[in-house]
């Protein structure tokens, strides 16, 4: 049975923390620097610079009590649309052989999936892989099957497979290397997004033209369930973006979900992910992969192979970009 004594000094204990979590929230937000970890939702976590306007179309769903499942495709929409974007949708920068090929996929909060790869001339490969979840008994539809499939329902095929500023600059990129694909630090820009709505629900979205310059036919991590986004209602969800050949070597967001699950906070995760890739690739140093994670708490984590990876958060109605931390300083 309790003591009055001891419920007095659990009860001064219990108050010391809820000071003490205070005073850091409230130095934190005086520092401009958003606190990992505070618990609040709805939440909308994107990599990159792209991430800010994704993240603003996200948000429109979410503050209006809607879905996170059709916040992460409105949001992942904004950068597939926008032609002066190199690295996502048809603005993309082309392989090797002037072909702009896309890879998306979405995952909801009951493990529901849908993917395409290696998908030409449709705006939204995002909507494209909602319709596989929705639609089909199949996770990923590829290459002219993917097409097919778009048209059948709806989607329409673009004229153009590559806008006149990325055809410049492959027709320079073949001049300068003489058609040799070679991946490097700044070639890397998926955009991946994943959110929790008011209700608590995650969901995530992730979509690319894919490396710059590669073979035809290259397919990397951002279409994969469980290496570019892997969504677990119970316990959170992740994403990554950099070099798809490294993540998909140690299977990336997944791991980072299931340690999440054994007890480490999204950010404890993120870096416990980025030190395994390093430990398991030699050449580490010269590449960059970034991951994000937010679980189910609406806790919130990112990591980097290398400086300049940058994220979006939004939360509390603000949207702003963040420096990740980073491994190789």
């Amino acid at each position: 049975m309790t003591s009055r004594r001891d419920f007095i000094k659990k009860s001064a204990l219990a108050s010391a923390l809820v000071l003490g979590g205070n005073k850091l929230l409230r130095a934190e937000k005086e520092s401009g620097e958003r606190v990992q970890g505070d618990g609040k939702k709805p939440i909308v976590l994107s990599t990159w610079s792209h991430g800010i306007p994704a993240n603003d179309a996200a948000w429109k769903i979410l503050s209006a009590n809607g879905k996170a499942l059709d916040a992460v495709e409105q949001g992942v929409m904004v950068p597939e649309s926008d032609p002066k974007n190199r690295s996502v949708g048809l603005g993309g920068l082309p392989d090797r052989d002037g072909h702009v090929t896309l890879d998306a996929c979405i995952m909801d909060e009951k493990g529901n999936c849908g993917s395409v790869a290696f998908l030409e001339g449709i705006l939204h490969p995002i909507s494209v892989a909602r319709k596989v979840m929705e639609k089909t008994p199949h996770v990923m539809l590829v290459g002219d099957g993917a097409l097919q499939f778009a048209l059948e329902n709806g989607f329409t095929k673009n004229d153009y497979i590559i806008t006149p500023e990325a055809k410049e600059a492959w027709e320079k990129w073949k001049k300068e290397n003489n058609y040799n694909p070679k991946g490097d630090k700044a070639n890397h820009d998926t955009i991946g997004l994943i959110a929790i709505d008011a209700a608590g629900d995650l969901s995530g979205a992730c979509t690319t033209s894919g490396l710059a310059w590669k073979y035809h036919g290259r397919v990397g991590d951002s279409p994969i369930i469980g290496d570019g986004l892997f969504v677990d209602n119970e316990v959170g969800a992740a994403c990554t973006t950099g070099k798809g050949e490294a993540v998909m070597k140690i299977c990336g967001s997944i791991v980072v979900v299931e340690m999440m699950r054994n007890g480490k906070t999204p950010q404890q995760a993120c870096e416990e992910m980025i030190k395994r890739m390093a430990k398991k690739q030699s050449d580490w140093k010269d590449f960059q992969v970034g991951v994000l994670a937010l679980n189910s708490n609406g806790e919130h984590g990112a990591f980097a192979l290398q400086k300049g990876f940058q994220y979006a958060l939004a939360v509390d109605g603000e949207n702003k970009l963040y420096d990740s931390d980073y491994l190789n300083k």
